[in-house]
């Protein structure tokens, strides 16, 4: 059978431990027979990023850049007994954190439903989507011990001069100071990434921050949603489309989302989008089953899974253990590339292609044949089987 073409590339970002596994293992039994891949190959794992000074990670954001579209494994962010256990050089920041920051981009998971994974929260009837903004807070922070006795200032020079703002005062003690910043063109950028993704999926948008104790920093990511919304003509958008945009604290969208039947876009400053959306993604049944796209102001799009690289699972793996690691997520990083690509491409080819292999890992599972993290989750007519990863792979090939 001829093999599909691919006019142009996909930014392909290899990455660590059990994922690195499954990407190959993905490609070799799920795309390669059907589809002549045509990618730019960037190896991001920590031993080459060590290697590169992590150079590699910012090469590959430039040609994501160049050609629109990227798709990545997940990465290890190195702690001290990572770096101990790879002999680093240093703690090398987070891959995703450079990226997004590079694309100034806006992060939006969802959950991948499939019938008879049921939600923890029985309520929620409809997906939830998180936008995660992309660049700034803990990401790109400063931190640094502080001895006994020491003080900590904000120094801040401008066109107003010099400003000292005194942090705090470590006379009793010792202690630990950090810094966050964001800039009002990536706040902006969150905002019309924010509204543009609801007005074309025709789901209400929700935004929250802590402005009632952040009264400077997250009242500014407040005050520029608004800016936006007012200014830009999203209000008559939204208002033309039927659909609201909702601003409230974040301790009361955590309340009204529990109650919630779901159905709509939560937008998150990035720390809390980071945690929320694993919160999301677990109670709807799996941080393997959820979709997590990067999407820049300037219409770059990096596709990748929202799990980390399953460490215990590769060790068991590294001793000739069998495994059970789910790759739906990781497949749906590919076949969110490639319909993305086939989209930019007119390539209608490639994109009924990546629309059948989704169909057909969600309709696996819904047959029964799934991995051991949703055996106990499954509540549908058939009797689940749990399957080794490769066994589980092949079984949705069959129907490919």
């Amino acid at each position: 059978m001829k093999k599909i073409q691919m006019q142009n590339p996909i930014v392909e970002l290899d990455g660590d431990e059990m994922t690195r596994v499954l990407w190959a293992w993905i490609k070799d039994i799920l795309i390669k027979p059907h589809v002549e891949l045509n990618t730019i190959y960037y190896d991001l794992g920590l031993p080459e990023r060590d290697k590169t000074n992590d150079q590699i990670t910012f090469d590959a954001a430039e040609a994501i850049k160049k050609h629109k579209v990227g798709v990545k494994c997940a990465t290890i962010t190195p702690n001290q007994d990572r770096m101990g256990e790879y002999n680093l050089k240093q703690m090398w920041k987070s891959p995703n954190g450079t990226l997004r920051s590079a694309l100034d981009g806006t992060v939006f998971r969802a959950p991948i439903i499939a019938k008879g994974i049921e939600p923890f929260i029985p309520t929620w009837t409809a997906p939830i989507t998180v936008a995660r903004h992309g660049y700034g807070d803990l990401y790109s922070g400063v931190e640094a011990k502080v001895s006994a006795g020491g003080t900590a200032k904000m120094v801040i020079e401008d066109e107003n001069g010099v400003r000292e703002i005194k942090i705090h005062d470590f006379a009793k003690g010792a202690g630990v100071v950090q810094s966050a910043h964001n800039t009002d063109s990536s706040i902006k950028s969150f905002a019309k990434s924010c509204f543009e993704y609801a007005l074309a999926t025709k789901q209400e948008l929700w935004f929250a921050t802590k402005d009632t104790i952040s009264k400077t920093y997250h009242h500014r990511f407040k005050d520029l949603f608004f800016e936006v919304f007012e200014n830009e003509g999203y209000d008559k958008k939204f208002a033309t489309a039927g659909i609201e945009y909702f601003y409230t604290l974040i301790d009361d969208a955590v309340a009204r989302v529990m109650r919630s039947n779901g159905g709509y876009i939560w937008a998150c400053t990035n720390y809390d989008g980071d945690v929320m959306s694993d919160m999301v993604a677990s109670a709807f049944g799996s941080l393997a089953m959820m979709t997590s796209v990067l999407v820049s102001p300037n219409g770059e799009f990096e596709f990748e899974a929202a799990h980390g690289t399953v460490t215990r699972h590769y060790y068991n793996w590294q001793k000739g253990g069998e495994t059970s690691t789910n790759p739906v997520a990781t497949i749906f990083a590919w076949t969110g590339a490639m319909a993305k690509r086939a989209e930019l491409d007119k390539n209608e080819a490639l994109l009924a292609f990546s629309k059948k292999l989704e169909k057909a890992t969600v309709t696996t599972i819904e047959n029964g044949f799934m991995t051991g993290d949703l055996v106990s989750l499954f509540k549908g007519a058939a009797t689940p089987q749990k399957m080794e990863t490769q066994a589980f792979l092949r079984k949705i090939a069959e129907l490919m």
